[in-house]
């Protein structure tokens, strides 16, 4: 009876933390919400450069989009917002901050009820903070990859729409009408960007933030230069098509000859806790010394130190940039 009590307690202790960092981080949001409706409405009085760039943030975004005091103070680390749109998530930044400290304080609480030791509690508690930007890194890699896969393709689609007589802008409409996600998309919206009035310079800049791909910012730089100086866009274009398809080739070849040492680095990495968890089942006495006996605690320590070294030693040694 007295653990379900202290369990309703803890849940309602996180729910009530949560909920009042929510209330104290709110932000000026209706202000900036009344600013934007002046603004919009004709009654404000944008002379100055400052009101300028009010007007620009202001309607750049959606209403229930606008950044709070907590987004301003990560903003300063890195810009959450764009890492968030860079892996395709529609979660708000204060939202996902609000996950994070959640499961942060579910981790630590946990740990506290379940009778484990004190010192365990930081380290549950940050790792389950953290386990949020892990997903967010991943859904970023793998955008990123599938986009630079469609990339070729798109340029070259590019190129024979520009030999056809189409526009730069007609090139990007049918990159978006005939590819699938993430290009088609982003394509899309680079087009849409344009038509309502945005440079293209200024649109092109746009993608490649959300779309951090270095030969996306070749055929950026190409399309700028090509607009100011002139010359053969689409040949341009077909060659940077051809690059990226030769380094594809050379990125497959180094795969495979870095396949051996990427096997067996997760073979020495997976065998210690494979081992630990047979020990366990084998004789659950003499691993849980490893747990009682300070000794084994600083055993415990230098392995998962000498793991998290490992791991990045091997990771160099196959990780080769092409």
């Amino acid at each position: 009876m007295l653990s379900i009590i202290i369990i309703i307690s803890a849940f309602i202790g996180v729910a009530a933390l949560v909920g009042g960092i929510a209330m104290l981080v709110r932000g000026p949001a209706d202000e900036a919400i009344e600013d934007r409706l002046e603004i919009l409405a004709g009654t404000s009085s944008p002379g100055s450069r400052a009101a300028k760039e009010q007007e620009q943030l202001l309607l750049s975004g959606p209403l229930e989009e606008m950044p709070n005091i907590l987004e301003q103070t990560f903003s300063r680390l890195f810009n959450l917002r764009l890492l968030l749109e860079q892996a395709d998530l529609t979660i708000a930044p204060a939202h996902f901050i609000f996950v994070c400290l959640g499961l942060g304080v579910i981790g630590a609480a946990g740990v506290v009820i379940g009778g484990m030791p004190v010192y365990v509690a930081p380290v549950t508690g940050i790792s389950l903070a953290v386990l949020p930007f892990g997903m967010v890194m991943f859904k970023r890699k793998q955008k990123r990859n599938a986009f630079a896969k469609q990339l070729p393709e798109a340029l070259e689609l590019i190129a024979r729409a520009l030999r056809a007589g189409h526009s730069l802008g007609s090139g990007f409409q049918l990159v978006g009408d005939e590819m699938s996600h993430p290009i088609g998309t982003e394509f899309t919206r680079t087009f849409e960007e344009q038509n309502l009035g945005i440079p293209l310079e200024e649109a092109m800049e746009s993608l490649t933030d959300r779309v951090p791909n270095l030969d996306l910012k070749f055929f950026a730089t190409a399309v700028v230069l090509q607009r100011q100086t002139g010359g053969d866009l689409a040949e341009i274009l077909d060659k940077i098509g051809y690059l990226v398809r030769e380094r594809f080739k050379i990125y497959g070849a180094v795969q495979a000859l870095t396949g051996e040492g990427r096997l067996s680095g997760i073979v020495l990495l997976a065998m210690p806790p494979v081992l630990f968890f047979a020990m366990m089942g084998m004789n659950y006495d003499y691993v849980m010394m490893l747990f009682e006996d300070p000794m084994g605690k600083q055993m415990l320590a230098v392995t998962g130190v000498l793991q998290i070294v490992g791991a990045l030693v091997i990771r160099k040694i196959v990780n080769i940039k092409v």
